[in-house]
């Protein structure tokens, strides 16, 4: 059954037990709330009923971000929807640029433990092989509450975690420690978790005071790898304009190219209506770097001002 179209909802009224899954990081509910403050909420959250209560689907970030606000209300699309379709259809809104691997090894465990499906269920449903649904659950079995509860805060990243999940769990918090003190690379991460395993107990300890304070050796007298630095501001946002430079030159090449007028009437739809939902957010853009520059208000998007 097709899901109705939306419909305004109490905040209040919506329930997140699928929150568990799924990463919903400071940084991007951040982001979300300033989207939802400057063009106000583009997207509706997908629900469904269980219990008598609304349960978010999808749109965790946007229901927190609304609640920080002191927003009552947001446009839900309703969905008829058990709890273990619910769960299968989160891999079908995030087919395209997926879950991590972490959130992945959540979501089967929780149809396992929480819902009684057995392997080989879970398996057919997800249209995936046995072997990976047996992977995922080992790796929510195996990685420590300390570990897991980091990466929903944004402190680890979440393939970091992954790594740390090779270590026995006496050492997976005191390298996370070391990973999240000393700003590890995912690489770097697994440099260490590699010579952890290589190491003896009391090896192991001297190692983990070694990267604890110095970074790490990779052999005898070899060079130690660098550990990256905190990005400021400004480099954040000088990656933001550079990415931004060769994104909207890309785009502009392909649209005036024609290949929006070569594409089938569903795509070429879909791309118009992304097309106008991205105006908005332009005109708030260059309305902020005009304040900003002290660039008078008449001045073109495209004037070389702003190059």
């Amino acid at each position: 059954m097709a899901p109705a179209g939306p419909v305004e909802v109490s905040v209040s009224a919506l329930h997140e037990q699928l929150a568990s899954v799924r990463l919903c990081e400071p940084r991007a509910v951040d982001a979300v709330q300033l989207s939802l403050t400057r063009h106000g909420q583009l997207t509706p959250v997908e629900v469904f009923a269980q219990d008598g209560e609304l349960q978010v689907l999808d749109g965790f970030k946007r229901l927190q971000a609304a609640r920080r606000l002191g927003w009552k209300q947001l446009r839900a699309r309703h969905h008829e929807l058990s709890a273990v379709e619910a769960i299968l259809m989160l891999v079908e809104l995030h087919g395209g640029r997926g879950l991590t691997e972490l959130e992945e090894a959540w979501l089967v465990s929780s149809l396992v433990r929480d819902h009684g499906l057995t392997q080989g269920v879970v398996a057919e449903r997800l249209g995936r092989h046995k072997s990976w649904v047996c992977r995922r659950r080992i790796l929510a079995e195996g990685i420590e509450l300390q570990v897991q509860a980091w990466v929903r805060l944004g402190l680890l990243a979440p393939r970091a975690a992954v790594t740390l999940a090779a270590l026995p769990r006496g050492n997976q918090d005191a390298a996370g420690e070391i990973v999240i003190k000393r700003g590890l690379t995912v690489r770097q991460t697994q440099l260490l978790v590699h010579e952890l395993l290589e190491a003896d107990s009391a090896g192991r300890e001297a190692l983990m005071a070694r990267w604890s304070e110095q970074g790490a050796p990779t052999g005898q007298g070899g060079p130690r790898p660098n550990v990256r630095k905190a990005r400021s501001e400004a480099d954040w946002m000088s990656s933001d304009i550079l990415a931004l430079h060769r994104a909207a030159a890309r785009l502009e090449a392909r649209l005036m190219g024609g290949g929006l007028c070569a594409a089938p009437d569903g795509v070429r739809e879909l791309m118009g209506q992304s097309l106008r939902a991205l105006v908005p957010v332009l005109q708030s853009l260059t309305g902020v770097i005009a304040n900003h520059c002290n660039i008078r208000k008449e001045t073109s998007v495209h004037d070389s001002h702003l190059a």
